[in-house]
């Protein structure tokens, strides 16, 4: 636990400051991790500045969670604070968002065909583009979440997830560590191809940058950005499809 604690269990002054000093770094650290995920266009900076605020929040609230040491209680509040502001900003040109729905029904449709996972050159040829432009679409697709907020409700009214969910109080939050869903979502990482598993795997089981996954695959950054983003689209087909 942080040093300088009163005897009620909060930080004191002398603490508070001391905290932001020394966890500044911290705030740096986790923004340019997150920023390693994103599209080129969300700045580190902003990141960053908003993390700071999160860190503000730790310091004024840490007697809250008296179970946690500060660093874990701090790194919470400052990623939490860094998704939030995420979230209400539409980083995703919907452009892109528009093909890679596209792409996520074609995936759906060659794997009712061939009843396995399709290859990128046959994703490009029933989009009807070619493969660069596949290819280039996965690259842009940088960030591409597994989840939107219009995932939730259908065109026809029907909620995405109503068939995981068994509570009328369930709020987003718990709707996605539903047993059934993790379960979903597992089952469909398992059946992506073998080089798009293990980049999920190094990327958040490791939690390695994807320079780093470069290095481990012999491939290029880019590439591997590439892989990820169709990955990520082979487990939405897949959950959209069940």
């Amino acid at each position: 636990m942080y040093s300088f604690v009163e005897e009620h269990k909060t930080l004191s002054e002398e603490c508070k400051v001391k905290a932001i000093t020394d966890y500044a770094p911290l705030v740096k650290r986790l923004a340019y991790h997150l920023a390693s995920r994103l599209p080129v266009n969300v700045e580190v900076e902003d990141l960053i500045q908003i993390g700071m605020i999160g860190l503000l929040e730790a310091v004024n609230r840490y007697e809250e969670n008296l179970g946690a040491t500060f660093e874990t209680y701090a790194s919470q509040r400052i990623r939490g604070a860094m998704l939030d502001s995420l979230r209400e900003t539409d980083w995703l040109p919907r452009s892109v968002r528009k093909e890679l729905r596209r792409a996520e029904a074609a995936i759906q449709r060659l794997e009712q065909t061939y009843h396995r996972p399709p290859s990128e050159i046959e994703i490009a040829k029933e989009m009807a583009i070619s493969l660069a432009e596949y290819q280039k679409l996965m690259l842009n697709a940088k960030g591409h979440q597994l989840f939107y907020l219009e995932d939730f409700t259908s065109d026809e009214g029907v909620e995405l997830l109503d068939r995981y969910v068994t509570g009328k109080d369930d709020d987003p939050a718990s709707i996605l560590i539903n047993q059934d869903l993790k379960k979903s979502l597992v089952e469909a990482i398992t059946k992506l191809p073998e080089r798009e598993q293990l980049v999920m795997s190094l990327y958040y089981e490791e939690e390695l940058n994807l320079r780093e996954i470069s290095e481990v695959l012999g491939v290029s950054e880019s590439r591997v950005s590439q892989l990820h983003s169709q990955a990520i689209n082979r487990i939405r087909a897949k959950i959209h499809a069940q």
